[in-house]
């Protein structure tokens, strides 16, 4: 399983980086979500994090 980010998508809220800091950042120069580990370490962390994305530019593909 791995994360995609769309980061013409992203609004910046940051709510992937509060709940799942080791796996997701955000850049100093517009906000938007950077992933810091394409394959997550907790799963259910990742899945949460996709979930509440207010702008849903997060996702989960196999592989």
């Amino acid at each position: 399983m791995r994360i995609v980010a769309n980061k013409d998508v992203c609004v910046g809220a940051g709510q992937c980086v509060l709940t799942d800091p080791e796996t997701f950042d955000q850049s100093e120069d517009d906000g938007t979500v950077i992933v810091l580990v394409e394959k997550p370490l907790d799963v259910e962390k990742a899945r949460e994090a996709v979930s509440i994305c207010p702008s849903q530019a997060l996702s989960l593909k196999d592989g």
